[in-house]
Protein backbone atom coordinates (compact mmCIF):
# COMPACT_ATOMS: atom_id res chain seq x y z
CA UNK A 1 0.00 0.00 0.00
CA UNK A 2 1.71 3.47 -1.33
CA UNK A 3 1.51 5.77 1.29
CA UNK A 4 0.55 9.50 -0.09
CA UNK A 5 2.74 12.00 0.96
CA UNK A 6 -0.35 14.76 0.73
CA UNK A 7 -1.24 16.27 4.36
CA UNK A 8 -4.61 15.74 5.34
CA UNK A 9 -7.08 17.06 8.09
CA UNK A 10 -10.12 15.46 9.66
CA UNK A 11 -12.60 16.56 12.59
CA UNK A 12 -11.05 14.29 15.07
CA UNK A 13 -13.87 14.25 17.79
CA UNK A 14 -17.20 12.15 18.02
CA UNK A 15 -20.24 14.34 15.83
CA UNK A 16 -22.38 16.05 17.83
CA UNK A 17 -22.05 19.16 20.59
CA UNK A 18 -19.32 18.54 23.31
CA UNK A 19 -17.80 20.49 25.79
CA UNK A 20 -14.28 20.14 23.43
CA UNK A 21 -14.05 19.45 19.64
CA UNK A 22 -10.55 18.35 18.31
CA UNK A 23 -9.27 19.15 14.46
CA UNK A 24 -6.45 17.45 13.43
CA UNK A 25 -3.83 17.41 10.84
CA UNK A 26 -0.97 15.38 9.68
CA UNK A 27 2.10 15.93 6.79
CA UNK A 28 5.49 15.66 6.07
CA UNK A 29 5.97 19.18 6.86
CA UNK A 30 3.34 21.22 8.21
CA UNK A 31 5.39 24.85 8.77
CA UNK A 32 3.87 26.34 6.16
CA UNK A 33 0.28 25.71 7.37
CA UNK A 34 1.28 26.63 10.89
CA UNK A 35 2.69 30.20 9.71
CA UNK A 36 -1.06 30.60 7.40
CA UNK A 37 -2.92 30.06 10.56
CA UNK A 38 -1.14 31.71 13.42
CA UNK A 39 0.99 34.27 11.73
CA UNK A 40 3.43 35.91 13.86
CA UNK A 41 3.65 32.75 16.09
CA UNK A 42 5.82 30.33 17.39
CA UNK A 43 4.45 26.66 18.41
CA UNK A 44 6.33 24.90 20.89
CA UNK A 45 6.85 21.34 19.97
CA UNK A 46 4.70 19.16 22.34
CA UNK A 47 3.51 22.09 24.13
CA UNK A 48 -0.31 23.72 24.40
CA UNK A 49 -0.28 26.85 23.57
CA UNK A 50 -3.90 28.93 23.86
CA UNK A 51 -4.76 30.89 21.03
CA UNK A 52 -7.37 32.66 18.80
CA UNK A 53 -8.37 30.25 15.60
CA UNK A 54 -8.84 33.08 13.20
CA UNK A 55 -10.57 33.19 9.52
CA UNK A 56 -9.01 34.06 6.72
CA UNK A 57 -9.91 37.80 6.93
CA UNK A 58 -9.11 37.62 10.81
CA UNK A 59 -12.57 37.03 12.05
CA UNK A 60 -12.14 34.88 15.34
CA UNK A 61 -13.77 31.74 14.87
CA UNK A 62 -13.13 30.01 18.36
CA UNK A 63 -10.26 29.86 20.70
CA UNK A 64 -8.64 27.12 22.21
CA UNK A 65 -5.10 25.16 22.40
CA UNK A 66 -2.87 24.51 19.38
CA UNK A 67 -0.25 21.52 20.09
CA UNK A 68 2.26 20.75 17.35
CA UNK A 69 4.15 17.41 17.46
CA UNK A 70 7.14 17.61 14.98
CA UNK A 71 7.58 13.88 13.36
CA UNK A 72 8.54 11.57 13.71
CA UNK A 73 7.72 11.89 17.38
CA UNK A 74 3.71 11.84 16.86
CA UNK A 75 1.02 9.32 16.20
CA UNK A 76 1.52 9.20 12.45
CA UNK A 77 5.19 9.65 12.58
CA UNK A 78 4.27 12.85 10.70
CA UNK A 79 4.06 16.83 12.06
CA UNK A 80 0.54 16.39 13.31
CA UNK A 81 -1.20 19.80 14.22
CA UNK A 82 -4.01 19.37 16.39
CA UNK A 83 -6.44 21.95 17.08
CA UNK A 84 -8.83 22.01 20.32
CA UNK A 85 -11.51 24.50 20.89
CA UNK A 86 -15.56 24.12 21.21
CA UNK A 87 -17.09 21.13 20.52
CA UNK A 88 -20.01 22.58 18.18
CA UNK A 89 -20.36 20.57 15.00
CA UNK A 90 -20.80 24.28 13.11
CA UNK A 91 -17.56 25.74 15.08
CA UNK A 92 -15.79 22.39 14.04
CA UNK A 93 -16.70 22.57 10.46
CA UNK A 94 -15.66 26.50 9.89
CA UNK A 95 -12.30 25.43 11.44
CA UNK A 96 -11.47 22.57 9.69
CA UNK A 97 -12.79 24.71 6.11
CA UNK A 98 -10.05 27.32 7.65
CA UNK A 99 -7.48 24.28 7.97
CA UNK A 100 -8.32 23.00 4.10
CA UNK A 101 -8.10 26.27 2.95
CA UNK A 102 -5.11 27.71 4.71
CA UNK A 103 -3.24 24.71 3.50
CA UNK A 104 -4.31 24.79 -0.09
CA UNK A 105 -1.08 25.39 -1.19
CA UNK A 106 0.43 21.99 0.30
CA UNK A 107 -2.54 20.40 -1.00
CA UNK A 108 -3.94 19.70 2.07
CA UNK A 109 -6.94 17.34 1.84
CA UNK A 110 -10.03 16.06 3.93
CA UNK A 111 -8.46 12.65 5.34
CA UNK A 112 -10.60 9.21 4.81
CA UNK A 113 -11.78 7.00 6.85
CA UNK A 114 -8.93 5.37 9.26
CA UNK A 115 -5.90 7.61 7.47
CA UNK A 116 -4.12 8.78 10.23
CA UNK A 117 -4.03 5.22 11.68
CA UNK A 118 -2.77 3.73 8.50
CA UNK A 119 -0.36 6.44 8.37
CA UNK A 120 1.15 5.55 11.67
CA UNK A 121 0.97 1.68 10.41
CA UNK A 122 2.72 2.18 7.01
CA UNK A 123 5.36 4.96 9.30
CA UNK A 124 6.05 1.87 11.26
CA UNK A 125 4.50 4.10 14.54
CA UNK A 126 2.04 0.72 15.27
CA UNK A 127 1.95 -2.71 13.28
CA UNK A 128 -1.56 -4.04 12.02
CA UNK A 129 -2.62 -5.65 15.17
CA UNK A 130 -2.11 -2.94 17.40
CA UNK A 131 -3.73 -0.45 14.52
CA UNK A 132 -6.74 -2.58 14.66
CA UNK A 133 -6.67 -2.30 18.32
CA UNK A 134 -7.01 1.52 18.05
CA UNK A 135 -10.30 0.77 16.46
CA UNK A 136 -11.40 -1.73 18.79
CA UNK A 137 -11.00 0.13 21.71
CA UNK A 138 -13.06 2.94 20.65
CA UNK A 139 -15.57 0.37 19.84
CA UNK A 140 -15.70 -1.51 23.49
CA UNK A 141 -18.91 -2.57 24.99
CA UNK A 142 -17.92 -3.64 27.87
CA UNK A 143 -14.56 -3.02 30.39
CA UNK A 144 -13.12 -6.61 29.70
CA UNK A 145 -13.11 -6.07 25.96
CA UNK A 146 -11.53 -2.05 26.55
CA UNK A 147 -9.10 -3.81 29.16
CA UNK A 148 -8.67 -6.25 26.52
CA UNK A 149 -8.36 -3.84 23.41
CA UNK A 150 -6.06 -1.73 25.64
CA UNK A 151 -3.53 -4.84 26.06
CA UNK A 152 -3.50 -5.23 22.17
CA UNK A 153 -2.66 -1.68 21.73
CA UNK A 154 0.26 -1.95 23.97
CA UNK A 155 1.73 -4.34 21.58
CA UNK A 156 1.24 -7.45 23.74
CA UNK A 157 -0.37 -9.53 21.16
CA UNK A 158 1.96 -8.36 18.63
CA UNK A 159 4.74 -9.98 20.65
CA UNK A 160 3.91 -13.21 21.64
CA UNK A 161 2.75 -13.44 17.54
CA UNK A 162 6.80 -12.45 16.98
CA UNK A 163 7.76 -14.51 19.25
CA UNK A 164 6.24 -17.08 17.09
CA UNK A 165 7.18 -16.39 14.13
CA UNK A 166 10.87 -16.46 15.36
CA UNK A 167 10.73 -19.67 16.46
CA UNK A 168 9.21 -21.05 13.60
CA UNK A 169 11.84 -18.73 11.38
CA UNK A 170 14.71 -20.02 13.50
CA UNK A 171 13.72 -23.87 12.83
CA UNK A 172 13.03 -23.21 9.22
CA UNK A 173 16.41 -21.51 8.77
CA UNK A 174 18.12 -25.27 10.58
CA UNK A 175 15.69 -27.13 8.04
CA UNK A 176 16.65 -25.08 4.84
CA UNK A 177 20.66 -25.09 6.21
CA UNK A 178 20.47 -28.57 6.30
CA UNK A 179 18.89 -29.11 2.56
CA UNK A 180 21.66 -26.63 1.47
CA UNK A 181 24.67 -29.03 3.20
CA UNK A 182 23.15 -32.25 1.63
CA UNK A 183 26.05 -34.34 3.85
CA UNK A 184 24.68 -33.06 7.21
CA UNK A 185 21.22 -34.96 6.74
CA UNK A 186 22.43 -37.74 8.80
CA UNK A 187 19.89 -37.84 11.78
CA UNK A 188 19.56 -33.99 11.50
CA UNK A 189 16.05 -34.39 13.01
CA UNK A 190 17.84 -36.23 16.50
CA UNK A 191 21.05 -33.81 16.49
CA UNK A 192 19.15 -30.86 16.19
CA UNK A 193 16.21 -31.63 18.10
CA UNK A 194 13.82 -30.72 15.62
CA UNK A 195 10.88 -32.01 16.42
CA UNK A 196 11.34 -31.27 20.36
CA UNK A 197 11.20 -27.35 18.71
CA UNK A 198 8.28 -27.89 16.60
CA UNK A 199 6.46 -29.20 19.94
CA UNK A 200 7.43 -25.90 21.63
CA UNK A 201 5.87 -24.11 19.12
CA UNK A 202 3.06 -25.79 18.31
CA UNK A 203 2.03 -25.48 22.58
CA UNK A 204 2.82 -22.04 22.00
CA UNK A 205 0.26 -21.19 18.88
CA UNK A 206 -2.11 -23.41 21.41
CA UNK A 207 -2.17 -21.37 24.06
CA UNK A 208 -1.97 -18.15 21.78
CA UNK A 209 -5.16 -19.55 20.14
CA UNK A 210 -7.10 -20.21 23.46
CA UNK A 211 -6.13 -16.47 24.73
CA UNK A 212 -7.39 -14.76 21.56
CA UNK A 213 -10.56 -17.19 20.82
CA UNK A 214 -11.32 -16.47 24.29
CA UNK A 215 -10.39 -12.30 23.61
CA UNK A 216 -12.90 -12.48 20.09
CA UNK A 217 -15.86 -13.15 22.64
CA UNK A 218 -15.44 -9.89 24.17
CA UNK A 219 -15.35 -8.46 20.45
CA UNK A 220 -18.19 -10.07 18.90
CA UNK A 221 -20.15 -11.28 21.99
CA UNK A 222 -23.22 -13.68 21.07
CA UNK A 223 -26.82 -13.56 19.35
CA UNK A 224 -28.89 -15.08 21.88
CA UNK A 225 -32.23 -15.94 20.12
CA UNK A 226 -35.57 -16.38 22.71
CA UNK A 227 -37.87 -18.71 20.36
CA UNK A 228 -41.04 -20.76 21.17
CA UNK A 229 -44.98 -20.32 21.02
CA UNK A 230 -47.09 -17.43 22.52
CA UNK A 231 -46.91 -16.64 26.39
CA UNK A 232 -44.25 -19.35 26.95
CA UNK A 233 -42.40 -16.18 28.99
CA UNK A 234 -39.71 -15.39 26.36
CA UNK A 235 -40.44 -11.61 26.91
CA UNK A 236 -40.19 -12.33 30.77
CA UNK A 237 -36.64 -14.43 30.39
CA UNK A 238 -35.65 -11.60 28.47
CA UNK A 239 -36.21 -8.80 31.79
CA UNK A 240 -34.79 -11.18 34.02
CA UNK A 241 -31.35 -11.77 32.05
CA UNK A 242 -31.20 -7.77 31.51
CA UNK A 243 -32.45 -7.11 34.91
CA UNK A 244 -34.60 -4.20 33.94
CA UNK A 245 -38.33 -4.24 32.10
CA UNK A 246 -37.41 -3.71 28.33
CA UNK A 247 -40.06 -6.11 26.87
CA UNK A 248 -43.88 -6.19 27.91
CA UNK A 249 -45.11 -8.71 29.56
CA UNK A 250 -49.35 -9.36 29.37
CA UNK A 251 -50.90 -12.47 29.47
CA UNK A 252 -52.28 -11.67 26.27
CA UNK A 253 -50.85 -14.12 23.27
CA UNK A 254 -48.77 -12.23 20.75
CA UNK A 255 -47.83 -9.09 22.44
CA UNK A 256 -44.20 -9.18 21.16
CA UNK A 257 -44.54 -8.26 17.71
CA UNK A 258 -41.35 -7.80 16.47
CA UNK A 259 -38.16 -8.41 17.86
CA UNK A 260 -36.73 -6.63 20.84
CA UNK A 261 -32.41 -6.55 21.89
CA UNK A 262 -30.82 -6.05 24.86
CA UNK A 263 -27.22 -6.74 24.77
CA UNK A 264 -26.27 -7.28 28.07
CA UNK A 265 -22.68 -8.67 29.79
CA UNK A 266 -22.01 -12.20 31.66
CA UNK A 267 -18.37 -12.34 33.23
CA UNK A 268 -18.00 -9.64 30.65
CA UNK A 269 -19.21 -11.17 27.34
CA UNK A 270 -21.58 -9.09 25.63
CA UNK A 271 -24.47 -11.59 24.70
CA UNK A 272 -27.04 -9.66 22.39
CA UNK A 273 -30.49 -11.44 24.10
CA UNK A 274 -33.06 -11.58 21.18
CA UNK A 275 -36.93 -11.75 22.31
CA UNK A 276 -38.79 -12.61 19.30
CA UNK A 277 -42.53 -12.68 18.28
CA UNK A 278 -43.99 -16.24 19.52
CA UNK A 279 -44.56 -18.82 16.68
CA UNK A 280 -48.13 -19.77 16.26
CA UNK A 281 -50.17 -21.40 12.84
CA UNK A 282 -53.67 -20.09 14.08
CA UNK A 283 -55.73 -19.18 10.87
CA UNK A 284 -56.64 -16.12 13.19
CA UNK A 285 -53.47 -14.18 13.82
CA UNK A 286 -53.43 -11.15 11.90
CA UNK A 287 -51.16 -9.65 8.81
CA UNK A 288 -48.81 -7.94 11.56
CA UNK A 289 -48.27 -10.89 13.84
CA UNK A 290 -47.48 -12.94 10.81
CA UNK A 291 -44.79 -10.55 9.87
CA UNK A 292 -43.71 -10.83 13.50
CA UNK A 293 -43.58 -14.90 13.67
CA UNK A 294 -41.36 -14.22 9.53
CA UNK A 295 -38.82 -11.82 11.21
CA UNK A 296 -38.26 -14.45 13.85
CA UNK A 297 -37.15 -17.15 11.83
CA UNK A 298 -35.09 -15.19 10.19
CA UNK A 299 -33.63 -13.99 13.64
CA UNK A 300 -32.87 -17.69 13.86
CA UNK A 301 -31.20 -18.15 11.24
CA UNK A 302 -28.81 -15.92 12.71
CA UNK A 303 -28.40 -16.90 15.84
CA UNK A 304 -25.25 -18.33 17.67
CA UNK A 305 -27.20 -19.59 20.83
CA UNK A 306 -31.17 -20.64 20.46
CA UNK A 307 -33.21 -20.59 23.86
CA UNK A 308 -36.16 -22.67 23.16
CA UNK A 309 -38.63 -21.77 25.46
CA UNK A 310 -41.25 -24.13 26.86
CA UNK A 311 -44.21 -24.61 29.35
CA UNK A 312 -43.00 -26.57 32.23
CA UNK A 313 -46.10 -27.61 33.32
CA UNK A 314 -47.54 -28.36 29.75
CA UNK A 315 -45.17 -30.44 28.35
CA UNK A 316 -43.89 -30.63 24.66
CA UNK A 317 -46.59 -30.23 22.10
CA UNK A 318 -46.35 -31.11 18.39
CA UNK A 319 -46.05 -27.18 17.66
CA UNK A 320 -43.15 -27.17 19.82
CA UNK A 321 -41.65 -30.34 18.13
CA UNK A 322 -42.24 -28.88 14.74
CA UNK A 323 -40.52 -25.43 15.91
CA UNK A 324 -37.54 -27.77 17.09
CA UNK A 325 -37.53 -29.23 12.91
CA UNK A 326 -37.43 -25.85 11.53
CA UNK A 327 -34.02 -24.75 13.53
CA UNK A 328 -30.64 -24.35 11.56
CA UNK A 329 -28.48 -27.47 11.86
CA UNK A 330 -25.24 -26.58 14.16
CA UNK A 331 -26.31 -24.07 15.85
CA UNK A 332 -26.46 -24.74 19.90
CA UNK A 333 -30.28 -25.13 21.51
CA UNK A 334 -31.23 -25.12 25.30
CA UNK A 335 -34.69 -26.32 25.40
CA UNK A 336 -35.67 -23.74 28.28
CA UNK A 337 -38.50 -25.34 30.70
CA UNK A 338 -40.20 -21.65 32.21
CA UNK A 339 -43.00 -21.65 34.93
CA UNK A 340 -41.16 -23.98 37.10
CA UNK A 341 -42.69 -22.17 39.83
CA UNK A 342 -46.42 -23.39 38.68
CA UNK A 343 -45.33 -26.69 37.24
CA UNK A 344 -43.54 -27.48 40.78
CA UNK A 345 -40.20 -28.66 39.71
CA UNK A 346 -36.65 -27.97 40.74
CA UNK A 347 -34.48 -25.41 38.82
CA UNK A 348 -32.11 -27.91 37.32
CA UNK A 349 -29.74 -28.50 34.56
CA UNK A 350 -29.29 -31.75 31.88
CA UNK A 351 -26.58 -31.28 29.78
CA UNK A 352 -26.53 -34.60 27.29
CA UNK A 353 -25.02 -35.37 23.95
CA UNK A 354 -29.00 -34.88 22.37
CA UNK A 355 -30.13 -31.70 23.68
CA UNK A 356 -30.16 -29.10 26.94
CA UNK A 357 -32.49 -28.72 29.01
CA UNK A 358 -32.81 -26.41 31.62
CA UNK A 359 -35.86 -25.83 34.54
CA UNK A 360 -36.11 -22.03 35.74
CA UNK A 361 -38.81 -19.91 36.49
CA UNK A 362 -38.40 -16.28 34.85
CA UNK A 363 -41.12 -15.14 36.67
CA UNK A 364 -39.74 -15.72 39.52
CA UNK A 365 -35.64 -15.60 38.78
CA UNK A 366 -35.24 -19.12 39.86
CA UNK A 367 -32.42 -20.85 37.88
CA UNK A 368 -31.24 -17.94 35.90
CA UNK A 369 -28.26 -18.55 37.51
CA UNK A 370 -27.72 -21.52 35.65
CA UNK A 371 -28.95 -20.04 32.26
CA UNK A 372 -25.68 -17.87 32.79
CA UNK A 373 -23.54 -20.24 33.18
CA UNK A 374 -24.80 -22.18 30.33
CA UNK A 375 -24.49 -19.59 28.08
CA UNK A 376 -20.97 -18.85 29.26
CA UNK A 377 -19.89 -22.60 28.42
CA UNK A 378 -21.62 -22.21 25.02
CA UNK A 379 -19.31 -19.66 24.17
CA UNK A 380 -16.56 -21.24 25.47
CA UNK A 381 -15.76 -18.93 28.21
CA UNK A 382 -13.22 -19.90 30.52
CA UNK A 383 -11.70 -17.84 33.64
CA UNK A 384 -7.95 -18.80 32.76
CA UNK A 385 -6.33 -15.80 34.71
CA UNK A 386 -4.23 -15.06 31.62
CA UNK A 387 -4.01 -11.93 29.46
CA UNK A 388 -6.64 -11.81 26.87
CA UNK A 389 -6.26 -10.25 22.95
CA UNK A 390 -9.24 -8.73 21.94
CA UNK A 391 -8.51 -10.95 18.62
CA UNK A 392 -10.70 -10.10 15.37
CA UNK A 393 -11.90 -13.01 13.29
CA UNK A 394 -9.13 -12.35 10.71
CA UNK A 395 -6.63 -13.26 13.61
CA UNK A 396 -8.26 -16.27 14.42
CA UNK A 397 -8.23 -17.83 10.68
CA UNK A 398 -4.52 -16.77 10.71
CA UNK A 399 -4.30 -18.95 14.09
CA UNK A 400 -5.82 -21.64 12.52
CA UNK A 401 -4.17 -22.02 9.21
CA UNK A 402 -0.44 -21.99 11.02
CA UNK A 403 -1.99 -24.41 12.93
CA UNK A 404 -3.00 -26.82 10.57
CA UNK A 405 0.76 -26.22 8.22
CA UNK A 406 2.49 -26.90 11.74
CA UNK A 407 0.46 -30.29 11.95
CA UNK A 408 1.41 -31.09 8.45
CA UNK A 409 5.01 -30.51 9.98
CA UNK A 410 5.00 -32.31 12.49
CA UNK A 411 3.68 -35.54 10.10
CA UNK A 412 6.98 -34.56 7.77
CA UNK A 413 8.90 -34.84 10.89
CA UNK A 414 7.60 -38.28 11.45
CA UNK A 415 9.51 -39.30 8.52
CA UNK A 416 12.99 -38.71 9.39
CA UNK A 417 15.34 -36.87 7.31
CA UNK A 418 13.27 -37.88 3.85
CA UNK A 419 10.58 -35.01 4.09
CA UNK A 420 12.80 -32.03 5.11
CA UNK A 421 11.90 -30.34 1.77
CA UNK A 422 8.44 -30.74 2.66
CA UNK A 423 9.34 -29.93 6.64
CA UNK A 424 10.49 -26.59 5.62
CA UNK A 425 7.70 -25.40 3.18
CA UNK A 426 4.96 -26.17 6.16
CA UNK A 427 7.24 -23.88 8.27
CA UNK A 428 7.35 -21.15 5.68
CA UNK A 429 3.64 -21.69 5.21
CA UNK A 430 2.97 -21.35 8.57
CA UNK A 431 5.41 -18.21 9.46
CA UNK A 432 3.33 -16.39 6.25
CA UNK A 433 0.20 -16.90 8.16
CA UNK A 434 1.48 -15.93 11.52
CA UNK A 435 3.41 -12.62 10.05
CA UNK A 436 -0.13 -11.65 8.46
CA UNK A 437 -1.40 -10.94 11.47
CA UNK A 438 0.82 -8.14 12.43
CA UNK A 439 1.07 -6.84 8.92
CA UNK A 440 4.38 -8.07 7.42
CA UNK A 441 3.36 -10.09 4.32
CA UNK A 442 -0.88 -8.44 4.27
CA UNK A 443 -2.17 -7.64 0.91
CA UNK A 444 -2.73 -4.13 0.53
CA UNK A 445 -6.52 -4.61 -0.58
CA UNK A 446 -7.17 -6.34 2.66
CA UNK A 447 -5.57 -3.10 4.51
CA UNK A 448 -7.71 -1.21 2.87
CA UNK A 449 -10.83 -3.35 3.97
CA UNK A 450 -9.19 -2.70 7.46
CA UNK A 451 -8.48 1.43 7.53
CA UNK A 452 -11.64 1.56 5.60
CA UNK A 453 -13.63 1.15 8.99
CA UNK A 454 -12.19 3.36 11.07
CA UNK A 455 -13.77 6.82 11.72
CA UNK A 456 -12.65 9.59 9.73
CA UNK A 457 -10.51 11.63 12.37
CA UNK A 458 -8.57 8.20 13.83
Amino acid sequence: MKLSTSPIAAIATAPGRGGIGVVRASGKSLHELIATLFPGTKLTPRHATYIPFKAANGDVIDEGLALYFPGPHSYTGEDVLELQGHGGPIVLQMLLSRVLEAGAALDLRLAEPGEFTRRAFLNDKLDLAQAEAVADLIDASTEAAAKSASQSLSGAFSQVVHKLVDQTTNLRMLVEATLDFPEEEIDFLEKSNARGQLAVIIESLENVFRQAAQGALLREGLNVVLVGQPNVGKSSLLNALAGADVAIVTPIAGTTRDKVTETIQIEGIPLNIIDTAGIRTDEGIDVVERIGIERTWGEVGKADVILHLLDAGLGPSAADEDIVKAFPQGVPVVRVWNKIDLSGHKESIDVSADATHLYLSAHEKTGIGLLRAELLRIAGWQQTGESLYLARERHLIALRAAREHLDLARQHAAQDDQSLDLFAEELRLAQDQLSSITGRFTPDDLLGVIFSRFCIGK
